[in-house]
């Protein structure tokens, strides 16, 4: 990271002279939320954080430098305060290819509800609950474009580790994810070069990618690390509980996993028919999971400008109950306004519903320019027919493999937020 650093300093003071494009925003964050943390964190918090894009073009635009620091401090939890370079590459592009090299973010997917095929990049797990915040992740990339077809190979030096909430971070787990523990298991650690490809083809209103990933997975196997030592043991020898002051910690595991994904999206008039799927193997398991649905758009309603998508998804993965993601066996229906006005308004609206247990994740996002250097957003999340968060002790001892939004069930909030462009 230093190297590249200071690479992209050196590139960047050379540009200066050439003339350097950039944009960026400053942005002001406040939480509220309608609970205390079920480990005792603050009902409130605000964060500010900066990012800001930065490029030089040269040799008639075919050389192009990029450079995308990210900072954000926070006012509770030390795990948020960090920066990161999410993108910091250089591409050459030629008449019918491009390669890229150095760090940056690339984003897989056409589904609402989750991203499955999306694996080149590490989740920024401490920067928003839906996961779509990305680490930059270092590269070389080839594409290969012809007419309908579009082909890229990828070289991953190095695999990032997630970011998780630290002990007074909120939307967590009972225990803390001790990140300076984790484990892989390649012998390289994080350092294994690791192999992707997407092949897509467009035309005549379908969009097919077909992927493949060979190497260290972005998400990691949370395991216990408990010191019997520290447990209390009752009538037969049988734990009850942890000694006082005493709290286990969680271990992130990143095995080696082979993945190969399938995405389409068709396009017919107002309606989109979407499908991500993925089979994957690795560490003892092989497992597939599915996420498909519809978008239709009414255009103009009432007779105004604004237009309505209206969403429904169903999420399935094979683990069933033992499946690390909430979403095992769901459906999602949701309504995106677009209100075509001068302020740019967006309103999206979704509920994902347990099939099973009814348990469900209501979620609201709306953004509105104030000017063109000024826009205000606003983030909503509810669980709802859920059961209490677990302790520490139970969490570990007797983990609820059918609520997973337990955890979560005192995380109601509402995030507002002002950005400032420049």
């Amino acid at each position: 990271m230093r190297l590249l650093v200071l690479a992209c300093s050196g590139l960047i003071t050379t540009s200066v002279a050439n003339a350097v494009d950039y944009r960026g925003d400053v942005t002001a964050e406040s939480w509220a939320y309608a609970h205390e943390g079920a480990q005792a964190q603050s009902s409130a918090n605000v964060a500010l954080r900066l990012r800001a894009d930065l490029w030089h073009r040269w040799n008639d635009n075919r050389d192009t430098f990029t450079l995308s620091p990210f900072f954000r401090i926070d006012n509770n939890d030390s795990e948020r305060s960090h920066a990161d370079l999410r993108d910091a590459y250089w591409i050459h592009a030629g008449d019918h290819d491009a390669w890229r090299t150095g760090y940056h973010q690339v984003f897989w997917g056409v589904t609402e509800g989750s991203h499955l095929i999306d694996i080149i990049n590490q989740t920024d797990a401490v920067e928003s609950l839906d996961g779509e915040q990305k680490l930059g992740q270092p590269m070389i990339n080839l594409a290969i474009e012809d007419d309908a077809h579009l082909l890229d190979l990828f070289i991953l030096t190095g695999a990032r580790e997630r970011t998780f909430p630290g002990q007074d971070g909120r939307l967590r787990m009972p225990l803390v994810v001790n990140t300076d523990a984790a484990r892989f298991e390649s012998s390289k650690e994080e350092h294994r070069i690791d192999l992707a490809a997407r092949w897509q083809f467009s035309r005549r209103g379908l969009r097919a990618g077909i992927s493949g990933f060979s190497g260290t997975a972005r998400e990691p196997e949370l395991m216990a690390d408990v010191d019997p030592s520290r447990l209390v043991y009752g009538a037969g020898g049988v734990p009850v509980g942890f000694q006082p002051g005493y709290q286990p910690t969680l271990t992130p595991f990143y095995p080696v996993i082979r993945q190969l994904g399938l995405d389409a999206q068709l396009t017919r008039g107002d309606l989109l028919l979407k499908l991500e799927a993925v089979h994957r193997t690795g560490y003892a398991q092989e497992y597939h999971s599915t996420n498909a649905g519809i978008e239709y758009t009414q255009v103009g309603v009432f007779g105004t400008n604004i237009d309505i998508g209206w969403l429904a998804e169903y999420l399935h993965d094979s683990r069933n109950a033992k499946a690390t993601t909430p979403f095992e066996h769901d459906i999602l229906i949701g309504w995106r306004f677009a209100f075509n006005n001068t302020a740019s308004s967006e309103l999206l609206a979704s509920v994902i519903v347990d099939d099973q247990s009814s348990e469900h994740l209501i979620s609201i996002e709306g953004s509105h320019r104030l000017s063109d250097k000024l826009k205000v957003a606003l983030e909503i999340r509810h669980v709802g027919q859920t059961r209490p968060p677990q302790s520490a002790f139970d969490f570990v001892m007797q983990p609820d493999m059918h609520y997973k939004l337990r955890p979560l069930a005192d995380d109601d909030f509402l995030r507002l937020e002002a950005s400032w462009f420049f």
